[in-house]
């Protein structure tokens, strides 16, 4: 799915100065940039590509392909023919992309903005920031379930998505093994901060896998981030995996009984990568846009993401459509994150590959 959004030249030459670009005029032109589609994609339309066009001119066209994303950069490049701009990747995937050379490093202190308190952007967003990399928000994998499958007790952690007899029903779960691995270890008694010191071992992989059998003969496999709150919805599942975003906008402006279990939240961040090549004025002025500090506390008014700077977290307030207090909904919230997992993204750069091989090999038994 493509958009593009066109404004006046006139708007976008009134507009240079407030942004601080980092040369003097630049031509209205138009950039493509690939995110994830979904109510994720649209949150990214209204609080950073439609303001940005109406200030500068330039035509933002949308790619749905953020999936595909580490291959589609790669393959690009390798052919010499890089068409997008901007990417929004997941941090681990960064990671590889900039060990390849085929997303350009950033000086983030020069390009990106202070925060209103003048703190640099180093000082100011919330994870650490990597040489590729610019973070956008933080996020939530984790399990939901629909309400109205439920006469009494309702499950709530996740020893009780492992409990098949109290809890019956199909499982939902992503097919991938980051996630479910991290779950299967926590439901086999591993702390939540423990996680990634046990699946550091051959023993913790193969305990992972050997909890994961327990509920093999109840999954179905999803790909799609649509995929998991509509199998809730028509309660082809009793319980699933997804993305917190997904489910709130599912709960919250879809009105469905789907309730979120915060217990053992996989966080991570999302953000901006830019092809090797594209690091161009405008596409400079484009990342100091969307992710100033009123921005990323505006994507935060259309979805339940945390926003990667300290300085814009303070300003999230209600939901722009239904007027609900967005911050109990967010991963960051201090009540969600008691036994969240932070996940890591070196682990999952250096072992993913390895992993998906052993995943897909058990996946096949």
């Amino acid at each position: 799915m493509n958009h593009a959004f066109k404004t006046t030249a006139a708007a976008g030459v009134a507009a240079l100065g407030l942004l601080a670009a980092p040369s003097a005029v630049l031509a209205a032109k138009s950039l493509t940039i690939v995110s994830w589609g979904g109510a994720y994609e649209e949150s990214q339309k209204k609080a950073y590509y439609m303001p940005y066009s109406d200030m500068t001119g330039t035509d933002i066209v949308q790619v749905s392909k953020s999936a595909n994303g580490l291959a589609g950069v790669r393959a690009q490049v390798e052919a010499g023919n890089v068409t997008w701009d901007v990417v929004d990747m997941l941090e681990g995937p960064s990671i590889k992309a900039c060990d390849e050379g085929i997303v350009e490093p950033i000086n983030h202190d020069k390009v990106l903005k202070p925060a209103p308190n003048g703190a640099s952007p180093s000082e100011d967003f919330i994870p650490k920031l990597r040489e590729c990399f610019v973070p956008e928000i933080l996020y939530a994998t984790l399990w939901a379930t629909n309400t109205d499958m439920w006469d009494g007790e309702q499950p709530n952690s996740i020893d009780d998505i492992w409990n098949t007899s109290d809890f019956p029903g199909k499982r939902a779960m992503q097919k991938i093994p980051a996630g479910n691995l991290e779950w299967a270890l926590m439901a086999d008694g591993v702390s939540h901060d423990k996680v990634y010191d046990v699946l550091e071992t051959n023993e913790g992989v193969n305990r992972a896998f050997s909890k994961l059998n327990e509920l093999k003969g109840n999954a179905v496999w999803w790909s799609e981030g649509a995929q998991p709150p509509q199998l809730l919805a028509d309660q082809e599942v009793s319980l699933a995996t997804g993305y917190n975003g997904r489910f709130f906008n599912a709960t919250v402006v879809e009105d469905q009984p789907i309730k979120i279990i915060w217990d053992g939240q996989l966080f991570e961040v999302d953000g901006w990568v830019v092809p090797k090549g594209k690091l161009t004025d405008e596409v400079k002025q484009f990342l100091r846009f969307s992710t100033d500090t009123q921005r990323l506390a505006d994507q935060a008014k259309y979805i339940s993401y945390g926003p990667a700077r300290h300085s814009s977290a303070k300003l999230v307030g209600e939901h722009a459509e239904t007027g609900v207090d967005m911050k109990p909904h967010m991963p960051t919230n201090p009540k969600n994150l008691k036994t969240a997992i932070a996940k890591d993204p070196i682990f999952w750069a250096d072992n993913g590959d390895a992993l998906a091989e052993r995943f897909n090999a058990w996946l096949a038994l």
